[in-house]
Parts: structure tokens; sequence; C-alpha cells
């Protein structure tokens, strides 16, 4: 039996690295959840579909999935688009609040259609201009509780949402009360029925999504402008309201084309989650709306596909999941921001940082073994002494095990020497690492002592902070603020006494 102590020492072991950790997590979760899932009697893949009906759907030979694949996709692309600009200036709860407020202008539109013409209130043209108005009522009720009253956006935002989707809850059960209201399958705008549309309805999709494209690609430096400095773009004259609400319409038009594709409630996750995910491949404008336009379009695609091929899966929600499942992708795997590029860079550092302490550490072992003498003896000490791992404990709060771990990395890196099991030589190249490591140091010592003054007990510890994460354009204004004595500043004496541990 292991004791406590061993035993954490043998999960620290196996836990010891993030990947070899999520690795485990989920070959634990497939285990445990696999035999559940396979012996389920009914699953929503129970029956996997034949080699003839995945070709059927890969090559569109059905005109119902072609429709549906080419309605759905052109809504993803649209919505990428405009997401981007909305991301951008902070706006991605708006279509919350449009998707929301659309739907007592669908319970509106409906009455009023079946007042007119009993029976006739399922024409899905009137069923969009009352939610195209009613998701623009409720754009403009946010953007004036919110410059009239002292209240947060994000309380507005809360607010219209909230009142507007009880309104159409009480205004669908009313209809539902009403001889024709059962048949109005009005329940498809809140959740998404991709596989109802039309052609017509593909055609309508199509025209929207060119218009909304157009729009931003017309519009494109406005938009940058604004999305990046407003206050800029209203002093040189632009029309900033304007192009505000201009954004606001592109949403309440990008909401409504996707009613039927993946519904009210999961259509504001297509406007932000492309978006989201190319903010982790790139900083560029021109560049994040292509990225996020393909995640969109493939999103939706995909979750067409996959939903043609197991009929029991919602269309609407397999899009919206297909495209968090980019995100999580683009957060992972991302060129800018991703979480491994930032734990490479992260761990890049750290071992950067150990080098400098240590070749700093063995710099100053050999100074204070060297004393008062001559410059050209320290620098031949610098060649020939050796340097043991007692010494090098002494310099810093290291662990016996850290400092071999640094001294291996350091020879593997040609930059020490092991002359004997527990001494160590710096190298040509050590040498010059060690040089310039201790000159930036001690430069920044001396700035901290004399423009920030700080006492020397205290500056040793900034220095650290500080070395490591500035870069050499830095470094050079702060030799040229420091410049009396261009000899002096070849490497600097330490303000500091250095025989005291740190």
């Amino acid at each position: 039996m292991l004791n406590n102590d061993s035993s954490h020492r043998v999960f620290s072991q196996i836990f010891r690295s993030p990947f070899r950790s999520v690795g485990i997590c989920f070959l634990l979760i497939a285990f445990f959840l696999l035999p559940s899932v396979c012996s389920a009697q009914d699953t929503v893949f129970e029956k996997l579909p034949s080699t003839q009906e995945f070709l059927n759907v890969i090559f569109m030979r059905d005109y119902n999935t072609r429709i549906v694949l080419m309605g759905t996709t052109l809504f993803g692309l649209s919505a990428g688009v405009v997401g981007v600009f909305t991301l951008l200036r902070k706006r991605s709860l708006v279509g919350d609040v449009v998707s929301h407020s659309a739907l007592p202008g669908i319970g509106i539109a409906f009455l009023v259609m079946e007042a007119i013409h009993p029976g006739g209130g399922k024409n899905l043209l009137g069923l969009l201009v009352g939610a195209s108005v009613a998701g623009i009522l409720g754009v403009t009720c946010t953007t004036l509780l919110k410059r009239v009253n002292r209240i947060k956006e994000d309380a507005s935002l809360a607010i219209v949402r909230s009142v507007f989707f009880g309104l159409g809850i009480v205004l669908f059960t009313i209809i539902q009360g009403i001889p024709t209201g059962s048949a109005s399958g009005l329940n498809h705008f809140i959740f998404g029925k991709a596989a109802s549309m039309t052609s017509a309805d593909v055609q309508f999709i199509s025209i929207a999504s060119a218009i909304t494209i157009f729009i931003c690609i017309l519009l494109y430096k406005e938009m940058n402008l604004l999305c990046f400095d407003e206050e800029f773009a209203s002093i040189r004259g632009w029309p900033v309201l304007f192009l505000d609400f201009l954004l606001m319409f592109m949403v309440v038009g990008v909401t409504i084309v996707g009613l039927q594709s993946v519904g009210l409630l999961l259509v504001v996750a297509m406007l932000i989650t492309p978006a989201a995910s190319a903010r982790f491949w790139t900083n560029r404008l021109n560049r994040m709306l292509p990225i996020s336009a393909f995640i969109g379009g493939f999103s939706a695609f995909t979750g067409v596909v996959l939903s043609a091929l197991f009929p029991k899966l919602a269309t609407g929600a397999i899009i919206v999941l297909v495209a968090s499942f980019c995100f999580m992708m683009s957060l992972l795997l991302g060129r800018r921001g991703g979480v491994i590029v930032k734990m490479r860079s992260y761990f890049k550092l750290q071992k950067r940082i150990g080098r400098d302490d240590l070749l700093r550490a063995f710099y100053e072992v050999i100074e204070m073994d060297t004393g008062e003498a001559s410059k050209d003896l320290f620098e031949k000490n610098l060649e020939t002494n050796k340097v043991k791992i007692e010494q090098l404990l002494n310099r810093r709060s290291w662990s016996m095990k850290r400092v071999k771990r640094l001294l291996k990395s350091a020879v593997r890196n040609d930059l020490v020497i092991n002359i004997s099991e527990n001494s160590y030589r710096l190298t040509a190249d050590g040498i010059r690492h060690a040089q310039e490591t201790v000159r930036n140091h001690r430069l920044w010592e001396i700035y901290l002592i004399r423009y920030a003054e700080f006492g020397s007990a205290h500056v040793d510890q900034l220095a650290d902070q500080i070395e490591h994460v500035v870069d050499a354009e830095v470094l050079q204004e702060l030799e040229k603020s420091l410049r009396e004595d261009p000899t002096h500043l070849d490497i600097p004496q330490s303000p500091h006494p250095i025989t005291h541990d740190y």
C-alpha cells in the first residue's frame, strides 16, 4: 500500500504536464461513459447511415438537402462577417436582444394576418417583416434606455430582452388558443427548422446575405474606423451614429435570416462564435473577416450534413455545436492568443529566465572569488574558474533539483561544461551570455536607484522582474539615459553588495 506522501508523488508525476493531464481526463471520461453509451437501446446513432445514404448527402443528390445546405451556408457566411464588426464594436449581445425581440413581432404579425385573412397567418414574408420591425424596435429601445437613464448597457440589454421575450411567450399562448393556432408551426422560429426551407426561402436568404456582405465590403473602411477609434471618426466628421445604426440593422437582417436555420434562441451564437474563433487566428481585420465567414459557413454546412445523416439530431443545435467545436479548436490552437501558443511562450520565457539567472549566478560567484583583482585577471577567471553546485545554491533560493535541471539544460546548449560531478565551468558562449545578462541586470538596478529612488536592498528583485520582459530597443534607450561614462557602462559594478543570499 502507498502512504499519503508516496501517493502524492505518484499523482504529481502523472499529472506533471498539462497536456498529459488533459489526455488522462479524456481517457477517464471515455472509460466511464463509453459502456453506458454503447449499451443504450435507443440512441441517436443506433442506425448508422448506409454508404449510399452517406454519398447522397455528401454529393447533395437530394433536392431538399441542396436547398437546406445552400440556405444555411449563406446564413453562416453573412453571420460570420457581421459578427466580426459586432464583436469588435462590443455589441455582441445586441444579436441576443434582436432575436428575443423578434418573438412578439412574429406573434403580432400572425394575429394581424389571421384577422385579415383567416388561415393565412403562416405567410413567411409577413412573419419575417413582423420579426424585423420588432427587432429594430428592440434595438431602438435599448439605445434610448441607455442614453436617457442612468442604466448600464448590459442592464438595458437584459431589460429589453426579458420584456420582449415575455411578451412573445404571452402572444404565443394566445395564438395556441385560436382554432388555426395549433397548426401555425410558429415554434419552428424559436428552435429552428431548417428542413422546412423552400427554394423561395433560399432566394430570400441569398438576397439578404448578399446585401449584408456587400454593405460590409462597401463600408469596410468606415466600419473599421468605427470599431477601433470611434472618437477619431467623430472628430473627422464621419457619421458615427448612422454607421452604428446601420450595423444594428445588419444584425437584425442576419437574425431574421437565421430564424429558420437555428431559431431565435441560437442565432446569437452564430453571430458571436465564428467571430470569436477568428480572433484567435489573426489581429488584422482584413484577414479576420474571411476566417470568420469560413467558420460560419463551415459550421452551417457541417451541421446540416450531420443532421441529414442522423435525422434525430436537431439541425440548429448541431450547427451551433459545430461552431462551438471550431471555437474550442481555435482557443487551443490559435496563433494569436491560443492556449498552446501561450503555454509555449510561457515555458520558453521560464526557460530563458532560468538560463539567465544561472549564468548570472556563475558570473557573481567568480566575481566574489576574484575580489578586487584586475579586469584581466577576472576575465581569465571567467574562463578557468570552476563553480560548484553548493556555490550556486547559495546565490538563490533554488532547490538541488532545480539547479541540476538548469545545469543540464545549460550543458545541452553548450553554455557550461561539466568538469567533475559537482563542478562546472563557463564556455565561450556561456561567458558572453553571462556578461550580457549581468550588464542588463545592473543597468536596470542603476536606473531604479538613480531615477525611481528605490533602495539598493530592493532593486535586485525589481530588476529581475523587468529585465526579462523588455526588448532591445528599450534597453538601448535605458543605456542612452545612463551614458555618463561609456567605459563605466561596459559592465557596471553592482550597485549593492552581492555577498548575501537572495
